[in-house]
C-alpha cells in the first residue's frame, strides 16, 4: 500500500541547480579580436588528420569581453555536409553562460565559399540568438589553408 506521500511525488517539479565552475582565470583565457584570430584557435582545436576528409561544426562560446569560454563540437558528419541542430547551439551557450558565439566548420573540399545551407543556418542561429540575447558574432568556414568569415565579406 502507498502512503500518501508517495502519491504526492508526482507534483514537484525535478531541482535544477545551477553552479558556475572553471579552471581557468578570465586572464587566462584567448580574447577574440578579429577573424584572423578565430581561424587560428580553430586551427588548435581541429585534427590536421581529417579537417580535409569529414566536415565538423563547432561553436567558440564567448564572454561579455569577448574572452573564450570554450568550444563545442556540435556535430561531425560526412564528406559533404553535416547536420547543426539549433537546439544543441543554445543548449551549450546557455549552459556556458555564452552571450555571444562564433560558429565554425570545416570544407573538406577545401573550398571556403559558403553554400546555401551555409548561409541558411547562418540566418537561423543569428535570429534564434536574437530572442535569447545571445549574439553570433561570426561564423567561419575554415580549411587546412585559409578561411571564409561572413562577418569580413559583409554577409553577416
Amino acid at each position: 500500500m502507498e502512503t500518501s506521500k508517495t502519491l504526492q511525488k508526482w507534483n514537484h517539479v525535478a531541482e535544477i541547480q545551477l553552479i558556475y565552475k572553471t579552471k581557468v582565470k578570465a586572464s587566462e583565457r584567448p580574447y577574440i579580436k578579429s577573424s584572423k584570430t578565430v581561424y587560428q584557435l580553430a586551427l588548435q582545436c581541429w585534427n590536421p588528420d581529417t579537417i580535409e576528409f569529414f566536415e565538423e561544426f563547432k561553436i567558440l562560446l564567448l564572454n561579455q569581453s569577448n574572452r573564450v569560454l570554450g568550444m563545442y563540437e556540435v556535430s561531425s558528419g560526412g564528406i559533404a555536409g553535416t547536420s547543426v541542430d539549433l537546439r544543441m547551439i543554445f543548449a551549450a551557450a546557455l549552459k556556458a553562460n555564452a552571450v555571444s558565439i562564433i560558429m565554425i566548420h570545416n570544407h573538406p573540399s577545401g573550398q571556403v565559399k559558403p553554400s546555401e545551407a551555409d548561409m541558411q543556418i547562418t540566418r537561423k542561429v543569428r535570429e534564434a540568438g536574437k530572442i535569447m540575447d545571445i549574439t553570433l558574432m561570426d561564423h567561419l568556414i575554415i580549411t587546412q589553408e585559409t578561411y571564409y568569415s561572413f562577418v569580413d565579406e559583409g554577409a553577416l
